[in-house]
């Protein structure tokens, strides 16, 4: 008899499949593509040597998170890539700001900045496992280390006032690049926790490639899964709880809207009436190359970076957000690029390779974004479009239809605000529960939110344990337990 059931398998919905099978349960999960993984799923496009990944390519939680540290990626075998340079952004006239994993050197490259950077974020940076675990709770419980939170407020306060200590323009651009991850209006309180979240980690844990692309974190959590007694369906959309029969326990790796859809009239009103006013925020426009060489950057920085920003000077990527949050479509908006071989050299084959590269666009924008991404890397690596030989794009408008969670392109899957961060997706004790018995939440649009690092399902998870189980013990998630229990 199935236990627990499971819908979406995404990094969130495999996060709590693991903990719910490592703690005795039979799951069963259910996935409306026909391969599991969501945002870690990755496939040959142009060529079927080179594997593109689909939505994520780097993964700084999937080092970080206290779900995956204890599950321990390496351990079973998915070596994850560290570059020398985690994130750099390219600027005007050749130059370039670069964050490399030595804090000493960054600071060193930064000038007069240095030590202002090396004193906002090393302290976090020795705190990192701590820093991390509040940043990616509950947002209901207190810091195992009182001393986190009092590190980070004044932090947090002076840069989302835009209260930043730095003069230069390589370090403001550094930082407000990491900002401009939160995909919204800058500056920001999400957007200054955000920024020292990814900062301090480029640091610490570092901005990971898994080797062989993105799918072998999914690969791992499907083989832990099966390997204590999971059922994965594939090619199954569930448009009705009623479909799931009598399952005590249902965990939902969807947005609200969709939850909305599969519930219906079975929520009452009032919660309903939240989840309808839960806010998405600006799309993501991704584009995918096969290119015969290394992008031909001119800084190099850039070249030894993993992730690559676009987006000029600082003032230029506050600019390009709050536009893109207004819903103005515009021709130079904040982008992100990533040349998986300089990291991960496996992902070349011969003269081929993959680019992944995302551009920040309004909410269900439909312009393919190939033309525009291809045009601003040439101008920051001439001689990029004679590299090319293959490229595909997926505006917003078409993210949203591969993949439900993702409203209108949001792959936050819900606004990053303060409201929003306290309130994910309605306001509740428990952030994971539903009105209805034995049914939770589990996805980005629960804390700590978006990002790979699976402590949505995992949270999630542990609340339905202790709820219905009366486990208030965290399952062993640590390969040791999987080796001796096959």
């Amino acid at each position: 008899m199935t236990d627990a059931a499971i819908v979406g398998t995404g990094p969130n919905g495999l996060a709590a499949a693991v903990t719910l099978a490592r703690a005795g349960l039979k799951v069963d999960l259910y996935e409306q593509a026909d391969t599991p993984g969501g945002g870690l799923r990755s496939k040959s496009l142009f060529d079927s040597s080179v594997v593109h990944d689909i939505c994520s390519a780097v993964h700084p939680m999937a080092a970080a998170s206290a779900f995956f540290r204890s599950f321990d990626l390496p351990a079973r075998g998915v070596r994850l890539h560290q570059p020398d340079i985690p994130y750099a952004h390219a600027l005007p006239g050749g130059h370039a700001a670069a964050a490399w994993r030595s804090i000493a050197r960054t600071a060193e490259h930064l000038g007069a900045d240095g030590p202002r950077w090396s004193r906002l974020l090393g302290p976090l940076a020795k705190r990192s496992p701590a820093v991390v675990d509040l940043f990616l709770s509950d947002q209901r419980s207190l810091p195992r280390d009182l001393r986190v939170p009092a590190l980070l407020a004044p932090r947090i306060l002076a840069h989302a006032t835009n209260h930043t200590p730095f003069t230069t323009v390589e370090a403001r651009a550094l930082l407000t690049s990491v900002a401009a991850h939160a995909v919204g209006n800058l500056p920001s309180l999400a957007s200054a926790a955000v920024a020292l979240l990814l900062a301090h980690t480029a640091h610490a844990g570092g901005w990971p490639l898994p080797e062989g692309g993105s799918v072998r974190i999914s690969d791992a959590l499907v083989a832990d899964i099966t390997a204590h007694g999971g059922t994965i369906h594939t090619g199954h959309h569930v448009k009705n709880l009623a479909e799931l029969g009598s399952v005590p326990l249902v965990l939902l790796d969807v947005s609200p809207s969709e939850l909305l859809t599969i519930a219906g009239d079975q929520l009452p009103a009032a919660y309903r009436k939240g989840l309808r006013r839960y806010r998405y925020g600006p799309g993501a426009a991704k584009a995918d190359f096969l290119v015969s060489d290394p992008i031909p950057w001119t800084n190099p920085f850039l070249r030894q970076a993993g992730t690559v920003h676009l987006g000029g000077p600082h003032t230029d990527i506050i600019r390009a957000e709050n536009a893109t949050a207004a819903g103005q479509q515009i021709s130079d908006p904040f982008m992100l690029i990533v040349d998986p071989a300089v990291t991960d050299p496996t992902r070349a084959r011969g003269r081929k390779r993959p680019v992944w590269a995302y551009a920040h666009v309004p909410n269900g924008d439909t312009r393919d974004p190939v033309e525009m991404i291809r045009a601003r890397i040439e101008e920051y690596a001439p001689g990029f479009t004679d590299t090319i030989l293959a490229s595909r794009g997926l505006s917003a408008a078409q993210y949203a239809a591969y993949n439900p969670n993702y409203v209108g392109g949001d792959i936050a899957s819900g606004a990053l605000t303060l409201r929003q961060s306290l309130a994910r997706p309605t306001l509740r004790r428990d952030p994971y529960t539903t009105p209805l018995p034995g049914v939770y939440l589990c996805s980005a649009s629960t804390p700590p939110g978006p990002s790979v690092h699976g402590m949505c399902g995992h949270l999630a998870a542990l609340s339905a344990l202790r709820r219905h189980h009366g486990i208030r013990t965290t399952p062993d998630l640590s390969p040791k337990r999987h080796q001796e229990s096959t």
